[in-house]
């Protein structure tokens, strides 16, 4: 058998009885969290321009559109992952050389499922495949370094968790992954240099390729069976070799994923976090900051910090400022929050944090490095004028895997999200669908998704309200 012809093993032969209690209770976490996600973006521009294209060139409305209406699996796919990931602030899962989102995955499996009228159960099974396909690649087969994006691993984890989902054969589902993951060899350059709107679109157009792949195989289409392994297939061209025994996996690398607590990019949460807790343990004004001196693990600095991936000082969209640190921190100071208001366009545009964010500098830690990812860890100077210096060290933060967010945390989290588009009501019997999505079915919570108000309100007007 070829690789993914063994990963097709493995996913035909998932079922919801593999899952433990652990990873069924943070499934419907990370479900709960990915829809608030969706919810608090419906008024955003780019989500408009999304809905114009999907609403002129739709055909039969056969899945749901969270905020009302229909449109085929695939277009579902990408508009609702892009509400999913628009805000920066659904899920992740941290491996030494990779770091992904893996509720990226939620958009396609629930058009995927909705499409073929799943149980909650069996939406859960593919979604917790997914999760597996996607975590454990990055552990094993980072490609970021290598110069590719982390969608190109979640291809394999799209087309792996619609096929679950369709209830394809093995030898459909193999054909499905081997589409995918021929076809979706994405580009980090998404993520470096001068962001565009594509950082928070890469993952739903993959979303939107693979589950296409996915239909094509269960009409027939077969893909090249050795993707992996084959002559210029990923392992030669890609990732470079790598080992995984599918045949040994199970179902629950979705108790390692980790949940945001503020609006920033995942490697700025615990430097968040710090920076919050010392300016209440200490109170000190903006005016008051001489610098700001951070210290963390190599992959925040390459990513958001200003090393490797670009100068993180010119800062004029919400695209550049949630993966800027010195723009977190600076509005952390000025505003005592980092949430979806903190990137509205005239709060990056104002002096003062233009000001202050300059005056915010980020040095690479060997020692915190070898640290990561078991560990978040930074330690903080806030300089002040006058000579005083407040410090703080940090390993983690609330969403970590060291302190998992609460269910009532997550529900917190949703309201906040999703008030300004719904009612009270509406929310609570949201959060009860997902509470119990092992007892109901998928279009019981899709017919809910699709009460929600598209409104009229601009994200401005919305994030003025909150």
């Amino acid at each position: 058998m070829t690789r993914v012809e063994q990963l097709a093993g493995f996913v035909t032969s998932a079922s919801f009885n593999q899952l433990s209690s652990k990873a069924r209770e943070q499934l419907k976490s990370c479900v709960l969290d990915a829809l608030g996600c969706a919810l608090g973006a419906l008024a955003a521009e780019p989500i408009h321009l999304i809905r114009g294209q999907v609403e002129e060139f739709d055909g039969a409305s056969l899945c749901t559109l969270i905020g009302g209406g229909g449109t085929a699996p695939d277009r579902a796919a990408f508009y609702n992952g892009a509400l999913v990931r628009y805000l920066d602030f659904n899920d992740s899962f941290l491996a030494p050389g990779e770091t992904c989102h893996p509720s990226d995955n939620l958009s396609p499996v629930l058009a995927a499922a909705e499409y073929v009228g799943c149980s909650g159960r069996e939406l859960l099974a593919a979604l917790a495949v997914a999760y597996q396909i996607q975590c454990r690649l990055s552990e094993v087969a980072p490609v970021r370094d290598k110069g590719f994006d982390h969608t190109t691993q979640g291809a394999y984890a799209v087309a792996g968790g619609v096929a679950k989902a369709l209830g394809l054969t093995s030898a459909q589902t193999a054909n499905a992954i081997a589409i995918a993951g021929t076809a979706f060899n994405a580009l980090r350059v998404t993520r470096t240099g001068a962001l565009s709107h594509w950082k928070g679109l890469a993952y739903p157009n993959t979303a939107f390729g693979a589950t296409h792949a996915a239909f094509l195989a269960r009409r027939g289409i077969t893909g090249p069976l050795e993707v992996f392994e084959g002559n210029k297939g990923f392992v030669e061209s890609v990732a470079g070799p790598f080992e995984l025994d599918w045949s040994k996996e199970d179902l629950e690398k979705v108790t390692q994923v980790i949940l945001k607590k503020y609006n920033a990019e995942v490697h700025s949460q615990s430097a968040i976090d710090a920076l919050l807790e010392l300016k209440k343990e200490h109170p000190f004004t903006a005016p008051e900051v001489e610098s700001i001196e951070l210290e963390t693990f190599a992959v925040a600095h390459n990513i958001i910090g200003g090393g490797e991936e670009g100068d993180k000082t010119v800062v004029h969209t919400k695209e550049q400022a949630d993966h800027s640190l010195q723009y977190i921190l600076a509005t952390a100071i000025l505003d005592g929050q980092v949430m979806p208001e903190q990137y509205l366009p005239e709060r990056i545009q104002r002096p003062d944090v233009q000001k202050l964010l300059r005056k915010v500098f980020v040095h690479p830690s060997a020692e915190l490095s070898r640290r990561f990812p078991d560990q978040m860890p930074i330690r903080l100077q806030v300089h002040l004028h006058g000579g005083g210096v407040l410090k703080r060290e940090q390993n983690d933060y609330e969403g970590f895997r060291t302190r998992p967010m609460s269910w009532q945390a997550v529900v917190k989290k949703f309201e906040r999200l999703s008030y300004a588009v719904s009612t009270a009501g509406l929310r609570r019997q949201i959060q009860q669908a997902v509470a119990n999505l092992d007892q109901i079915s998928v279009k019981e919570l899709t017919r809910l998704l699709a009460q929600l108000r598209l409104g009229s309100a601009s994200m401005h007007e919305q994030r003025r309200a909150a």
